[in-house]
């Protein structure tokens, strides 16, 4: 049997916001979420399975089914998350979105479930470990790099450094890697019993992990949409490798 991969649906539209196609449904709130997170939990063996924001009674029953979560890209988090005031930069957030992420993410991480995060994802890991984010980056002083490319995603726009003895590097198989970069906010106070283990050249963080659970690693950068190179490919079979483990297991890791 292939691991059940939950992956979170970070993205809101709002009815307004989408366009009726002919013969189609009449527009009204919808949750998007890009395939390539699918595609690439699915091409390294396990079943991804895409979990909405449901009320919060629904986060225990929903793990409790599942051997591993990928927290996905999308929108700004609300800085009420992490009690600070909003950046006029910042983008449109969706609250109700963020407390479903967040207790979804604390939920997992307290059952020890591996977890790969994403973007937008690593920072509401780091979040719900009680860290905080930069709300504007560019605002950032020493912040040099355009951190929120235009080219394609598929394209890569800066390097990493990763540190050599972390589990990142040992996914990974590499010190250094380039990747795209999607994102005007980022990490700044680190989550307890999180670790920076990549960054930058202009020293924003772009990988954490906890150190003592066996596959929790948060990148800044869209690694699905980069599966073409195996470096990439290797964080999403580290992940159902980690959840086929958790399985076999019984389903039960040390938080």
């Amino acid at each position: 049997m292939r691991p059940l991969i939950g992956v979170t649906t970070s993205e809101v539209r709002l009815a307004e916001q989408v366009r009726q196609t002919p013969q189609g449904e009449p527009p009204r709130p919808e949750m998007a979420l890009g395939l390539t997170y699918l595609r690439a939990i699915e091409a390294a063996g396990a079943l991804p399975v895409v979990m909405p924001p449901l009320h919060l009674e629904a986060v225990e029953p929903l793990l409790a089914r599942l051997s591993g979560v990928c927290l996905s890209g999308g929108p700004d988090l609300d800085p009420d998350a992490y009690d600070e005031r909003r950046h006029p930069k910042l983008g449109p957030v969706e609250p109700e979105l963020d407390r479903f992420e967040l207790e979804l993410a604390r939920r997992a991480d307290q059952r020890g479930l591996p977890i790969l995060a994403v973007c937008r994802g690593a920072q509401t890991l780091n979040v719900a470990r009680g860290g905080t984010l930069h709300q504007h980056l560019p605002d950032r002083p020493g912040v040099t790099i355009d951190h929120r490319q235009g080219a394609a995603g598929t394209e890569v726009t800066h390097d990493v450094t990763i540190a050599p003895d972390s589990m990142l590097a040992r996914t990974m198989g590499r010190h250094e890697a380039q990747v795209n970069s999607f994102h005007h906010q980022g990490i700044n106070r680190l989550g307890t019993g999180l670790r920076v283990v990549a960054w930058s050249p202009d020293g924003v963080i772009e990988g954490i992990e906890a150190p003592a659970r066996d596959f929790l690693v948060g990148v800044q950068w869209h690694a699905e949409c980069l599966v073409e190179r195996p470096e990439q490919a290797a964080l999403f079979a580290g992940l159902v490798s980690a959840a086929a483990a958790f399985e076999a297991a019984g389903g039960e890791r040390a938080a």
